[in-house]
């Protein structure tokens, strides 16, 4: 089983793809049934989500073979815009482990997201 925090993680990812696409309905169906969040989390939670939208709008067009349509320039801004959101991310996602008195924490080192 995963750590309650890759849980919420990936069901926040789960849920901004669902938005996004619709084309996940058992991906999301399997994480909604393993992981409820807490309601002293649930903003903590919406702002992770949140950081997974802000994701997604960053790298759609490189996603879909489109990054030829950017300058390098924008290509950087974007990537080191990601790697901020990442630090965000796995700040949120520590922070919901200690409100939950859960032991596991997210430690980058010597990794772009420091």
């Amino acid at each position: 089983m995963f750590p309650t925090i890759e849980l919420y993680d990936r069901l926040a990812i789960a849920e901004v793809k669902w938005e996004k696409t619709q084309a996940n309905q058992e991906e999301l169906a399997w994480y909604q049934s393993h992981c409820s969040v807490a309601l002293d989390v649930r903003e903590l939670y919406e702002d992770l989500k949140e950081i997974h939208r802000q994701i997604w709008a960053l790298e759609s067009e490189l996603k879909t073979g489109r990054e030829q349509e950017l300058a390098l320039e924008e290509i950087g801004r974007r990537a080191i815009a990601i790697r901020d959101l990442n630090n965000q991310r796995i700040n949120l996602k520590n922070t919901i482990a200690e409100r939950l008195n859960d032991p596991v924490r997210e430690i980058k080192r010597d990794h772009l997201s420091e």
